[in-house]
């Protein structure tokens, strides 16, 4: 079950901000717009002028179900554009469901029912993310995860990118009951510039 609220925030602010931005090369990073959770969800720490959005995810929006709850996990995740304004609000909703006492069970149920009723929005075309932090935790069952790119589509087959097949370098995820999936490319370098592993 959910720990305190406490153990999921960060207390400086700052260091929040420059976690969420090491998601993504400094170059792209520096002008995006900024969230950080606090007690009622995620507000806006920093605006920004490219139309990036960086934020720390946290365990329920991130991690393998075995650390669904907890409250060491945080993942650096920079969103461009398209996915700001259509995979983003999945994440705010599905985090002010989290802190007004909803079960992962029933999260799950209200997201889906809201993508169905569009009431979230389906993704955009082109809609990816940057996940280049090594400076980020997974949870206990999956530490840290290589740098990586990540693009969202709304229900396709993962086929279509040759994901999943034997030496593709395209790992694809599919939730049937968002309508959502994720495509999954490693790259070479973490957002400093440094190799990856």
């Amino acid at each position: 079950k959910m720990a305190p609220i406490d153990q999921y925030l960060m207390t400086d602010q700052g260091a929040e901000i420059a976690l969420a931005r090491s998601a993504a090369p400094e170059s792209i990073s520096r002008d995006a717009e900024v969230l950080v959770l606090g007690r009622h969800g995620f507000e806006t720490a920093v605006k920004g002028k490219n139309g990036f959005v960086c934020i720390v995810e946290r365990s329920w929006t991130s991690a393998p179900d075995p650390d669904f709850w907890n409250p060491k996990v945080r993942t650096p995740i920079c969103f461009n554009a398209a996915a700001a304004r259509s995979y983003l609000p999945r994440n705010i909703k599905r985090t002010d469901l989290i802190l007004a006492g909803l079960t992962k069970a029933q999260t799950d149920e209200t997201i889906a029912a809201a993508v169905d009723k569009k009431g979230l929005p389906a993704m955009e075309p082109g809609a990816m993310c940057y996940m280049m932090s090594k400076q980020g935790y997974g949870g206990d069952s999956i530490a840290h995860w290589p740098p990586h790119l990540m693009f969202y589509y709304s229900q396709t087959d993962p086929a279509t990118w040759g994901a999943n097949l034997p030496g593709s370098p395209i790992f694809a995820s599919s939730d049937t009951s968002e309508r959502l999936t994720e495509f999954v490319v490693a790259v070479q370098r973490w957002s400093d510039g440094t190799e990856g592993r």
